[in-house]
């Protein structure tokens, strides 16, 4: 079979495997981002109990294999009554794996705005929560999104492996066509170039694009 035969044949089966991919990895940042963003606060707090939920939290999901995380809550939690359907469960163990990483990046980039930041919003008064929402936090938002768009890509790839509970994305597709025609190097390499591109070409840009928007944003403040 030639590479045009193929492509004009299961295209659309890979397409649709894309846009699945495309779905769980937009739901997983999303997770992701709020997570990140609650667990990093939560890990600066005065309060023992609450730092110590979020480390432990942290430590937990950063300290064992996704592919561990998954199959507990897709397989596990059912045993406990909370079952989760399997397009779902797919995005929260990659969101929520995603998310301990992430908090390290939201509390790195709190404690990078200079202390003068704290000091000057300290000396007007504002309350800690619009301290925190108006001055400190877009100061640390630009701070950490660079590290955010590596975050970005390994969320990407890490959704490849909602595949083993049965998601119909990329990867899912890809295994099931190598299944049935053997042609490992076709299928295969399509799914490597797809997930270039989705990285290369829509992730990467993005999150340039959102640098230099909260920088000048940051800078006409």
């Amino acid at each position: 079979m030639s590479t045009l035969d193929f492509l004009v044949l299961y295209w659309p089966r890979l397409l649709s495997g894309t846009g699945i991919t495309i779905a769980q990895f937009l739901l997983a940042a999303v997770l992701g981002v709020a997570v990140s963003l609650c667990m990093g606060l939560l890990k600066l707090s005065h309060s023992p109990v609450l730092r110590g939920a979020a480390v432990t939290y942290i430590e937990i999901f950063r300290g064992t294999s996704l592919v561990v995380q998954l199959y507990w809550i897709f397989f596990v939690l059912p045993l406990f009554g909370l079952s989760i359907e399997k397009f779902t469960a797919g995005f929260v163990a990659v969101g929520l794996n995603i998310g301990a990483y992430g908090a390290e990046l939201v509390r790195g980039g709190i404690l990078s705005v200079p202390k003068g930041q704290w000091e000057a919003a300290l000396a007007i008064n504002m309350s800690p929560a619009k301290r925190m929402c108006r001055i400190i936090l877009p100061q640390a938002l630009v701070n950490m999104l660079p590290p955010w768009g590596n975050l970005m890509i390994e969320l990407l790839k890490g959704t490849a492996l909602v595949s083993l509970i049965s998601v119909a994305d990329l990867m899912f597709e890809a295994r099931q066509i190598n299944a049935s025609t053997y042609l490992s190097a076709q299928i295969f390499g399509a799914a490597l170039i797809i997930y270039y591109i989705l990285a290369r070409f829509m992730v990467t840009p993005f999150m340039r694009w959102l640098e230099r928007h909260m920088a000048r944003k940051l800078g006409k403040a």
